[in-house]
């Protein structure tokens, strides 16, 4: 990644200057608005071609994009200072300094981005090293063919002598050990250098479901225009374990559901107006809050309303789907934030809840999140409904009537707040540790 990472802020900066969507800057430069959207904020590389069609869209010089300009510094230096509480920070200086000294403000701000790409890595290490089950069944294998190696040395070791027929089996149970090992090894140090969709295919059953709709931006024309769901999960899972596929078709099947009872067009209609409300979708179509929410959710990336993510979990707490935000990271693995309103949804049966939220610890905006709980059963006489909780998530730009946002974390292990009444676990990012919320 190039050191100047203000690039991406300097093209939102430029486009919201010139009374363009995002999703029409996207479409005519050839990128999805998803891609752009990480791009404004300073998650993916621009250059080449891409660059100078940007600009030229623009009406800009490429270098003022890359070389940038003091607007673009000053609101870096604003964004670092927001993210330290009570810095001390003079932000009715902040001009001046970037003016006298733009060697140090660079500098500052480039600080504060490594210090962002840091807190991303340590939120995915700690997801892989804490609850990756492929790390720890080969973790098991080695120490177990270990063991076993050592067990047999000691054995030939000990003092007496040993049968040479039993010797001869002795080293070569060791050789077949000591191959074993060798291949654990390797297939550990290829699962650990993997990366991006290599680690997706590598996971649980329900991370392959995830990888086939990141793969799609969580958008099928197929469905869309009405195919058979069987034959699209035939089509798309072939390379799945066989549980992966199973999940796979049930999930195709909702989203074909969803469709036909929310068409495309009409629903583009609509979020055109609303924006990405899923109560005005309830009231407009008379459908349920959480097939509301799924069909936001799978609208294409260029959509009027921008991409919304998604998380669904059942009665137990645990993620059946995933579509994070690039402002609001959802973790692969392990326990998410207790503070989400996904999961007070679930002692609210149908009941929708609406937050503002932000993610502790980052330069982002503020969110909408939406959550409310249904039952996924059919109802039965004398038996209680199986619920299922949903909670969408859509950027929100400014403040609603005046209403605060709510830091939350991504998982407790990695979450920054210190004195948080819901937290599991101590925080790997630092802070005070005691009986008291850690």
């Amino acid at each position: 990644m190039p050191r100047d990472t203000l690039t991406g802020s300097r093209i939102r900066e430029r486009r919201i200057i010139l009374g363009l969507k995002q999703a029409d800057l996207a479409r005519d430069a050839g990128i999805s608005a998803s891609y752009l959207n990480l791009i404004e904020h300073n998650r993916r590389r621009i250059g080449g071609k891409l660059l100078l069609d940007i600009a030229g869209l623009l009406g800009v010089e490429p270098a003022i994009l890359t070389e940038g300009a003091e607007a673009a510094l000053i609101a870096a230096l604003r964004e670092a200072a927001g993210q330290v509480r009570d810095s001390g920070a003079e932000l009715d200086r902040v001009d001046e300094f970037a003016g006298r000294f733009p060697g140090w403000a660079r500098l500052l701000a480039d600080a504060r981005a490594r210090i962002d790409r840091l807190e991303r890595t340590v939120e995915t290490l700690s997801d892989r090293l804490a609850h990756d089950p492929h790390l720890a069944d080969a973790l098991h294998e080695i120490l177990s063919t270990v063991t076993a190696i050592r067990s047999t040395a000691s054995i030939l070791v000990e003092p007496g002598g040993v049968d040479p027929d039993w010797q001869r089996r002795f080293h070569r149970n060791i050789h077949e050990d000591s191959a074993r090992l060798a291949d654990s090894s390797r297939s550990l140090v290829a699962y650990l250098e993997a990366e991006g969709k290599a680690a997706a295919e590598s996971g649980t059953p329900q991370e392959e479901v995830d990888a086939v709709f990141e793969a799609h931006d969580h958008h099928l024309p197929a469905l869309e225009a009405g195919a058979d769901p069987a034959e699209v999960a035939t089509e798309l899972g072939a390379a799945l374990t066989p549980i992966g596929q199973v999940l796979l078709g049930r999930t195709l099947r909702r989203y074909a559901e969803d469709a036909r009872a929310l068409p495309l067009g009409a629903v583009l209609e609509a979020v055109a107006e609303t924006g990405p409300d899923p109560l005005a979708l309830v009231q407009r179509f008379g459908t349920d809050p959480a097939r509301a929410m799924r069909r936001l959710a799978t609208l294409p990336p260029d959509a009027p309303c921008g991409v919304v993510g998604l998380a669904v979990c059942d009665a137990s707490g645990a993620l059946t789907f995933r579509k994070p935000l690039p402002d609001f990271p959802i973790p692969r693995f392990g326990a998410d934030c207790p503070l989400w309103p996904l999961f007070p949804a679930l002692s609210r049966p149908m009941t929708v809840l609406s937050r503002r939220l932000r993610s502790a610890g980052r330069e982002t905006g503020a969110v909408r999140a939406y959550a409310v709980a249904q039952p996924a059963t059919p109802p039965e006489a004398n038996r209680d409904p199986v619920f299922e909780a949903h909670m969408m998530i859509a950027p929100e730009h400014g403040t609603r009537s005046g209403e605060p946002a709510e830091e939350v974390g991504v998982a407790c292990r990695i979450c920054p707040r210190t004195r948080c009444p819901a937290r599991r676990e101590p925080s790997l990012l630092g802070g005070p540790v005691g009986e008291e919320g850690f």
